[in-house]
């Protein structure tokens, strides 16, 4: 697939890696695992770099941390929109630097989500059928309030702080040739591809019922679209953002789509083989080899992130009893 290449740059290595000098006492360097051939049906060899494992349970604290650590003890009040990892990764923040943070999330979010933003002393607000419509009602909310807002995916401090796992993950497994990754609202890949720069190649993967960067690609430019996935509660934003948009055309190779039931299947995997509890949006990179969607070549190294574990423990055990 051949994409409009647009003038923008990625974010430089050298902001990057101060990012990650200044939230590393913040964060977990999350664990890496190798997985043999034949693991999760998948042919070739393939690492995982176990982001679900981060504090709020994604990788979302990264970019958090980056946008407010200079609020520290300030006392100025936080505000977020999400579909549930983002506003987790907001609160957890704001606990940790002492601020105090107001969320908004759609109907859609699961209750495991919901459950566990409040559990960091966030109040949260329930309303909206989409993330969009939340993100509606947390403008008027910061419009009203001041309140500091943190931007999900379309902003430089939040894809700077995604961009460390890149970072991170190269230090731990040098000699991988492919990376795939789920994409939301295109923050994390994003980031992680202004890091590697074109020196491995990077794979989006979307849910067909949430494709919004690939029809963004397609299109040549952000577009709305109708979102309707089991993966919608991560990756269910409704337009690409305009930085996410650029960064993608010129950094990723490719974008490939999984359906919800395949989705399903790379979830049920990670447990029963790997004993790894993830979301439905934090299997949707491995939905990509299971399904094959992405294919590797015989001799190539694949990385797989998985980028969230807030999972409802009732639905996970429902779909492992399908």
């Amino acid at each position: 697939m051949k994409w409009p290449l647009l003038m923008s740059q990625p974010i430089e290595q050298s902001v990057i890696t101060e990012t990650y000098r200044r939230i590393r006492p913040f964060i977990r360097q999350t664990p890496v695992m190798d997985c043999s051939p034949g693991t999760f049906g998948v042919e070739s060899p393939i690492n995982l770099k176990l982001e679900c494992l981060q504090h709020s349970g994604s990788f979302k604290a990264r970019g958090a941390f980056n946008n407010l650590l200079k609020y520290k003890d300030s006392g100025m009040p936080v505000t977020a929109a999400s579909g549930g990892n983002h506003g987790a990764a907001v609160a957890y923040v704001s606990k940790v630097l002492g601020l105090e943070a107001t969320i908004f999330v759609p109907e859609t979010s699961s209750r495991a989500k919901i459950d566990r933003i409040r559990s960091y002393g966030a109040t949260v607000h329930v309303e909206g059928e989409r993330y969009a419509d939340a993100a509606h009602l947390c403008s008027a909310f910061q419009q009203k309030t001041g309140a500091i807002d943190v931007h999900p995916y379309d902003s430089v401090p939040t894809i700077a702080g995604q961009a460390t796992v890149g970072r991170e993950w190269e230090q731990q497994v040098e000699n991988l040739d492919t990376l795939l990754i789920a994409i939301g609202g295109g923050g994390l890949i994003s980031g992680v591809a202004s890091w590697f720069n074109k020196d491995r190649k990077i794979i989006g993967v979307e849910p067909t019922g949430s494709a919004a960067l690939h029809k963004a690609l397609n299109a040549g430019r952000p577009v709305d679209i109708k979102v309707n996935s089991i993966a919608a509660d991560s990756l269910g934003a409704r337009s690409a953002g305009q930085l996410t948009f650029e960064i993608i055309s010129n950094r990723v190779a490719d974008v490939v789509l999984v359906d919800d039931q395949v989705i399903l299947d790379a979830q049920t995997r990670l447990w029963n083989e790997a004993q790894i509890a993830t979301e439905p949006g934090g299997a949707a990179a491995l939905a990509a080899l299971i399904s094959g969607a992405y294919v590797p070549q015989s001799d190539e190294r694949v990385g797989v992130l998985i980028c969230g574990g807030n999972v409802d423990l009732s639905r996970l055990a429902t779909t492992l009893g399908d």
